[in-house]
């Protein structure tokens, strides 16, 4: 099954979860447990604590571990020589990151997932255990247990972001005297000029180093533009960046593999950006339906 993301503004999330529980019964719907595990500076501070090791000294063998994502405390002692050094020669070290490596990775609490939200055709234990955590429903199994299982898993997330528009909505309404239509008008230029000259602090997913430089030499007039730019400022697509700056900047010089492939790719210049993309390309180039597994006639 696939499962469905929406955002809402994070003062009115908790709206949204009451409706659907209202709409189709609290037994229904449930949210969804997460757990946290033992990552590498938790898990020796942990050991360190149950063993009776000074704290000064767990907290100097913690902040040894690279601030890294995925690090592990097998990857530290292969990169830091000084680490390494003191489980060679210290025994005490030694036994703490022995038993640390052991336990790293494993669950440490459960907590409530921050958006996942199963509902249920039945009441939600004839499918799976529950519990109960602060007086709110959650699912025993995880969110990826859930989709093996085929449940509908919604995620309702609450962004700040959106609040903080709403916020600026009423205000300029409540100073002004304006009431700001989002999508009457999408064609301002001086609009598009905050993203071509890079004053893009403050505007959701544009506010990255990396994602302005790109918009800056991007130069987007357009909405298409904007929605092409954040999908492809992601770690599959980006390296075809360079390419749909190239097309914009040299509309009619696109290249395509196929004839067939221009009325598709040509939106983005050339590129596959969209997952609609590829779904239509097969559809269109090798004869299959949109329906999973099938030929079209």
């Amino acid at each position: 099954m696939p499962d469905f993301d929406v955002d809402f503004s994070d003062e009115r999330r908790q709206e949204v979860i009451d409706y659907v529980s209202e709409k189709y019964g609290h037994d229904h719907v449930s949210q969804i447990i997460t757990f946290g595990t033992m990552a590498a500076k938790m898990v020796i501070r942990d050991v360190a604590r149950v063993l009776d090791y000074p704290y000064s000294e767990a907290d100097t063998l913690a902040k040894m571990i690279p601030n890294e994502i995925h690090m592990t405390i097998s990857k530290a002692l292969d990169q830091n020589k000084e680490l390494k050094d003191r489980y060679d020669t210290d025994e005490e070290t030694r036994r703490i990151l022995d038993i640390a490596m052991a336990l790293e990775g494993m669950p440490r609490q459960a907590s409530t997932h921050a958006c996942g939200v199963v509902i249920t055709k039945d009441p939600v234990d004839t499918y799976v255990p529950l519990y109960v955590r602060d007086g709110q429903i959650n699912t025993q199994f995880i969110m990826t247990t859930l989709e093996e299982l085929g449940l509908l898993k919604m995620d309702f997330l609450g962004l700040r972001n959106l609040t903080v528009i709403q916020d600026t909505i009423e205000l300029v309404k409540e100073n002004y005297g304006i009431d700001v239509e989002f999508d009457k008008e999408m064609s301002d230029p001086k609009v598009y000029k905050l993203w071509q000259e890079g004053n893009t602090s403050g505007i959701f997913q544009f506010e990255s180093q990396g994602m302005t430089n790109f918009m800056k030499e991007l130069k987007p007039d357009c909405l298409e533009d904007l929605i092409a730019g954040v999908s492809l400022y992601r770690p599959g697509p980006m390296d075809q960046i360079p390419r749909y700056i190239r097309g914009k900047q040299n509309p009619g010089h696109n290249e395509y593999t196929h004839p067939s492939l221009e009325p598709i790719l040509n939106v983005t210049y050339g590129c596959m950006v969209y997952q609609e993309q590829v779904m239509q390309i097969v559809r269109d180039l090798a004869g299959y339906s949109l329906r999973k597994g099938r030929f079209s006639s």
